[in-house]
């Protein structure tokens, strides 16, 4: 098995899989990641299908919102087509609509809208406070060292994104999870980004599908893989209020209000280290229990 990506090598990678090629007026085609995984990352595609939208938008808009649905799994082995329609270009808001495509059918479509900017209203709800500094609390693979069994696909791709849970991960061992309402995890870059702030909306979009999901579990105490449940993400929104850098740590508090038919409904909040409200994430999720897993009650 080749080497993991860590670190800035693992972020380079990353930035490459984002560096779309323009192959015509609004359609672009994404390199595929060498994460040996026969489905590609949600996340992946997301981030990659903002870029397409992203470089359509002339001047000093800066994306405020995306929402999308993943229609079919991807092919980790291929590139990915993006085809970009340019809805509006008004005096203050351009909207677009990224289509990802691959044998000719479609993967993923996405609306965004760009903003100027402009003076308002402004309030924001505090961080949650009293929780441990991000360099207190090892990373994922340090947490699973006596678990590699747990690691699932952490141990086999790129890691990008150093992701730090406060309390156990969906990754933790069957029955040694505790239930909690709020899943908390500080996360960032593990390594530089260039200054575009297209890139950092990109990367953290990229990161926001990693563990969003995982919250709907945390109400149970459940976990992913063999004795717990797997899961693959429906839909994606993010709202981006205010700019950032993604290479600087970020908390990520995420709760499920509901989940009921197979489908659970999980809510994020991406807060900078000064406790500052930088963007907001919705998912659906569909999660099916495993033949190994255990009624959870």
């Amino acid at each position: 098995m080749p080497e993991v990506l860590v670190g800035q090598d693992a972020v380079d990678s990353l930035l490459g899989v984002l560096d779309l090629e323009q192959i015509d007026t609004g359609l672009f085609r994404g390199p595929r990641a060498e994460v040996g995984l026969q489905r590609v990352f949600g996340g992946q595609v997301a981030g990659q299908a903002l870029v397409a939208a992203g470089r359509t938008v002339a001047g000093d808009r800066r994306v405020h919102s995306l929402h999308g649905y993943f229609v079919r799994p991807g092919d980790s082995t291929k590139p990915i087509l993006y085809q970009v329609e340019n809805i509006r270009d008004g005096r203050s808001f351009s909207v677009r609509r990224t289509v990802a495509l691959q044998g000719g059918q479609t993967i993923f479509f996405m609306s965004a809208s760009f903003h100027t900017g402009e003076p308002g209203l402004e309030h924001a709800d505090p961080a949650p406070e009293g929780l441990p500094a991000p360099e207190s609390i090892p990373p994922l693979s340090e947490q699973l060292r006596s678990h590699p069994d747990r690691l699932g696909m952490w141990a086999r791709v790129p890691r990008p994104i150093d992701v730090r849970y406060i309390g156990g991960s969906g990754f933790s061992a069957s029955g040694e999870r505790p239930a909690l309402e709020h899943q908390r995890v500080w996360m960032k870059a593990d390594g530089k980004l260039p200054d575009d702030q297209l890139i950092h909306v990109c990367v953290l979009t990229y990161a926001s599908d990693l563990t969003l999901l995982d919250s709907v579990l945390s109400r149970h105490g459940a976990v992913w893989g063999n004795g717990g449940y797997l899961g693959t993400s429906l839909d994606h929104a993010l709202w981006f209020h205010r700019p950032f850098r993604f290479d600087e740590w970020t908390l990520y508090d995420a709760v499920s209000p509901t989940a009921a038919d197979g489908r659970g409904l999980a809510q994020g909040r991406f807060f900078d280290a000064n406790g500052l409200h930088l963007a907001s994430a919705t998912q659906e999720g569909l999660l099916r229990q495993t033949p190994e897993a255990p009624g959870i009650p």
